[in-house]
């Protein structure tokens, strides 16, 4: 997993965005057993009470849970990988929509640019 992290934002939000990414792209597979707080929290370079938060939020939304003595997993619920997916999908398209906005398109022009979009060349040009 990659981590990158911004200065304007408490870190273990963003642990738990990354982690919730990671989730619902799948790139942490439901059932799978998470790597433990420690190597997690050096592999992110952050501290482990930092990782450990994160974590907590994440068991809090139901995203992963903890197995006594035999660490964390990743939730098996297809409804709220889906719910984690479809959030991440409604961020993207409310960015979108408000920087369009602020070039000054409408609805319908943004709506006719996705459909254009999706029409693509193989250099990535509209037609």
């Amino acid at each position: 997993m990659l981590w990158h992290f911004d200065n304007e934002l408490p870190i273990y939000t963003q642990l738990v965005s990354r982690i919730k990414l990671a989730i619902a792209t799948g790139e942490l597979a439901p059932g799978s057993r998470m790597t433990p707080v420690r190597d997690l929290s050096l592999e992110a370079g952050v501290n482990p009470n930092t990782m450990q938060r994160a974590l907590q939020q994440l068991e809090r939304e139901g995203l992963v849970y903890s197995q006594r003595g035999n660490g964390r997993y990743i939730t098996e619920d297809t409804a709220a990988v889906a719910r984690v997916r479809d959030a991440l999908a409604a961020g993207h398209v409310r960015r979108y929509r408000e920087a369009m906005r602020g070039l000054g398109y409408s609805d319908e022009e943004m709506k006719a640019l996705l459909s254009c979009g999706a029409e693509e060349d193989e250099d990535g040009k509209l037609p």
